[in-house]
């Protein structure tokens, strides 16, 4: 299915004003109309589609959604400024002062901390569980629930939900399941699973080139709609505007997404795979050891692989802080937060994109004080850079 997405969005034109091979830029905060009526019926959500101001609609950001909805296989998307910008004014869309969310408890840092620590000053609470264990989510379901959220693959232990059993739960006591799928573009698509809604970093692989931020959501026009909406959409009262420069900068990027997620998965699959003969403890989706990979196996888009991302385990703090110095000294990557680029990064998740998670949870979840993440990137030569890593983990005590 996902390769039908990517033939769908190959196929999908948009024209500049003369018919470049590029879309047009609209470089425009505002638009102009030829009679005060069409204005005010826009006002009373009375005309949909018709560009008002670029807050609400732009047609370069307008271009990027419909490309996204067709990868992702839904009706429609919305872009944003940031992957924050879309997950908070989505569950704000759907949540008010009262309502309740229950959310994996092994998550982006901050998508955890806008639900633990912001949230509750708007009145909404959240319970965080471990999302594999569907009991657990039960559990904590009552009249008050409007969401189910979580990540196509956890960040940083890579675990793979049960999106079938969890939209099951969804459609018995009417929740929105929301899931996260910036770690697997292609690689996974979550609406065919039972997904409401599927969110992204776009600063992530989608653009691939660490050069802007970005969000986007994903799911009917309905929902979408009501977010742009000029009386009470989130996405249009809160303000998290993508410029249409960038938005323009992304389309480009998208039209290599299945070329570079290819081969972020297979140079990922090819490290992790020798790491873990070494004795190395790995965590990636690809590796039969890893504990739900063979429902990983039956709901991936395996043309893509299993994602560039990998978890490993220095053990202690100190070996971890020292390999991630040595492997930026010796040319693997660079000592960065993020994903998706060329090169590739790493870096200590309880230290930095997890850091928001007190470390007494840290340990709840196993998540060593050692664990290291990598961003595997498109490194023609992935022979050489396992040399390099293996170097590094020798010189600092992480293997023989």
């Amino acid at each position: 299915m996902s390769k039908e997405f990517v033939n769908n969005f190959q196929d999908f034109q948009v024209f500049g004003e003369f018919g470049g091979v590029n879309p047009s830029i609209e470089d425009s905060s505002t638009f102009t109309f030829l009679h005060p009526a069409t204005m005010e019926k826009m006002f009373h959500e009375e005309v949909k589609g018709c560009f008002l101001y670029s807050r609400h609609l732009n047609p370069s950001n307008e271009n990027l959604s419909k490309a996204i909805a067709l990868i992702e296989g839904t009706e429609d998307a919305l872009v944003t400024a940031s992957g924050m910008g879309a997950i908070s004014t989505t569950l704000l869309q759907i949540c008010k002062a009262g309502d309740e969310i229950i959310s994996h408890r092994v998550i982006y840092g901050g998508s955890f901390a806008i639900m633990k620590n912001f949230f509750p000053r708007l009145g909404i609470k959240t319970h965080f569980v471990n999302i594999l264990d569907i009991e657990a989510v039960k559990s904590k379901i009552t009249d008050k629930t409007k969401v189910i959220y979580c990540e196509s693959l956890s960040n940083p232990m890579l675990e793979f939900p049960d999106l079938p059993a969890l939209r099951k739960l969804s459609d018995v006591h009417d929740i929105k399941l929301i899931i996260d799928n910036t770690f697997t573009p292609l690689c996974f698509s979550p609406n065919k699973y039972g997904a409401h809604l599927v969110i992204h970093s776009l600063t992530k692989y989608m653009n691939g080139s660490s050069d802007t931020l970005g969000g986007t959501v994903c799911g009917e026009h309905e929902f979408i709609n009501s977010m742009k909406s000029v009386n009470d959409g989130a996405a249009m009262l809160l303000g998290p505007v993508m410029d249409s420069i960038r938005a323009a900068s992304i389309l480009k990027n998208l039209r290599t997404l299945h070329i570079r997620m290819k081969q972020h998965s297979k140079n990922a699959m090819f490290i992790a795979e020798n790491l873990e003969k070494k004795g190395i403890r790995v965590i990636y989706p690809g590796l039969a050891s890893h504990p739900q990979h063979e429902a990983i196996k039956k709901s991936f888009n395996l043309e893509y692989g299993f994602s560039g991302m990998i978890t490993i385990d220095a053990v202690t703090t100190e070996k971890a802080n020292n390999l991630l110095m040595k492997m930026q000294e010796e040319q693997v990557g660079y000592f960065a937060v993020s994903l998706g680029f060329y090169k590739t990064l790493f870096s200590s998740p309880g230290k930095s994109t997890s850091s928001e998670i007190p470390e007494d949870e840290q340990t709840e979840m196993g998540m060593s004080p050692g664990l290291i993440r990598f961003s595997m990137g498109l490194d023609d030569d992935i022979e050489r850079t396992l040399g390099r890593i293996v170097k590094c983990m020798k010189a600092v005590g992480c293997c023989k």
